[in-house]
């Protein structure tokens, strides 16, 4: 019994780990944004977000690949080619001279670790199923969300003590580990008698087939919405951290503080939403993040740079409400399409990803002295996104899962 619970608490942290390579790749150089973009020649400090929301781009694309190839050839293939993606990504990252080439590495970057960031998922659909399944990836969720706490004072650490190529070469040293301990320690979970063909053919009929349902597009743009909103603050924290309010060094902690009020909001999901349930989770907390906009609109509409501790505070009651809203949305949307729920989830995966990128890079242009161009953007997204809500509340009927 007790090999038996320390084998369940490997994988636990096992597939923690492969899903958290992802949020050390994404925020370890947040600090080093300013120098790497001075290294690279980048003209105009905003476009030191592409260097985040690139790599999103990859994420988004990447399962249109692996999703199928590891129906296809298995579970640990499709992680190795993506480690060995990665790995290469990240030397095009470390020798980049210019921006261009940097984006490039950031994409591949992206791509590759979209592998394990999804397969993990896969693996522990292959183990576990309903309840059980829930609650192994709430465990492995909650050891994920630690990553993005302590990666930027992780990445300033390095960095002071070494250069930005350094963070690339310890997160390669890190993908390198996490790799050879799934080599040695992870069976592959997919059967031969369940593995089906790579083709074309299937990512296009499934492509078709998602389209086709109204709840799972509407619930796909609202996150489309959210995920831009967001990605503009992750993108832009250092802009508006370390050079709008001079607070170098205390950015990794404030960043990590933030990182709790989403973290906080994840846990506490996995209890409200068997009381309430997912859409009313969505409506309540879709409706808090846009009256919390609105009211920072009202208030701090004619000055630039409130207190830091305002600014911290709204932030702070604007993520918890992100943090219902991240996997009820995607849930929502995968409701109608379980019976084509790999292929689903990369195309609706890669539609909300297509979205998000181009409206934070265009919201991300205007953060140069202000941050109330991204308490605007919050704004309009969020209204957008409670028009489809409504929308789709009066024109559809909800999906009923099946056990």
């Amino acid at each position: 019994m007790q090999s038996k619970r320390a084998s369940q608490v490997e994988f636990i942290a096992l597939m923690a780990a492969l899903m958290s390579v992802t949020a050390l790749a994404i925020d370890a150089i947040l600090p080093a944004l300013n120098v790497i973009g001075y290294d690279i020649q980048v003209s105009h400090s905003s476009d030191n977000q592409l260097l985040v929301t690139m790599i999103f781009l990859g994420l988004g694309i990447g399962p249109l690949l692996f999703g199928p190839l590891s129906d296809a050839k298995g579970r640990k293939p499709s992680v190795y080619l993506g480690f060995g993606i990665f790995i290469i990504a990240s030397a095009v990252c470390i020798y980049a001279k210019s921006l261009e080439v940097m984006i490039v590495g950031r994409i591949l970057q992206g791509i590759g670790l979209s592998a394990p960031r999804t397969i993990c998922i896969a693996i522990i659909r292959d183990l576990f199923d309903g309840d059980y399944m829930a609650r192994i990836m709430s465990f492995v969720t909650v050891v994920f969300l630690l990553i993005p706490i302590v990666a930027p004072a992780m990445g300033q650490v390095i960095l002071d003590a070494y250069n930005w190529q350094a963070i690339f070469i310890v997160q390669v040293m890190i993908s390198c580990i996490v790799a050879i301990w799934f080599w040695k320690r992870q069976k592959e979970t997919l059967r031969i008698a369940y593995r089906i063909p790579f083709s074309l053919d299937r990512i296009t009929s499934g492509f078709k087939e998602t389209l086709k349902y109204q709840r799972t597009m509407g619930f796909t743009i609202i996150q489309g919405f959210i995920v831009g909103s967001f990605l503009v603050y992750l993108s832009a924290s250092q802009q508006i951290f370390q050079n709008q309010y001079g607070l170098v060094n205390e950015f990794p902690y404030i960043f990590a503080g933030l990182a709790i009020a989403i973290g906080s909001a994840i846990f506490l999901n996995g209890t409200f939403v068997v009381r309430f349930g997912m859409e009313k989770l969505v409506t309540w907390s879709l409706t808090g993040f846009f009256i919390v906009s609105v009211i920072y609109l009202v208030l701090f509409h004619q000055v630039a740079r409130p207190s830091i501790f305002i600014l911290v505070g709204f932030f702070a009651l604007q993520f918890f409400c992100i943090g219902f809203l991240f996997g009820n949305l995607r849930a929502l949307a995968m409701q109608p399409v379980g019976h084509i729920a790999g292929i689903g989830a990369a195309i609706t995966g890669l539609i909300s990803t297509l979205m998000a990128v181009p409206i934070s890079t265009f919201i991300g242009k205007y953060i140069q002295t202000s941050t109330l161009p991204l308490f605007i953007g919050f704004s309009v997204c969020s209204a957008i996104s409670l028009v489809i809500l409504y929308w789709l509340k009066k024109h559809t009927t909800p999906v009923v899962a099946t056990p």
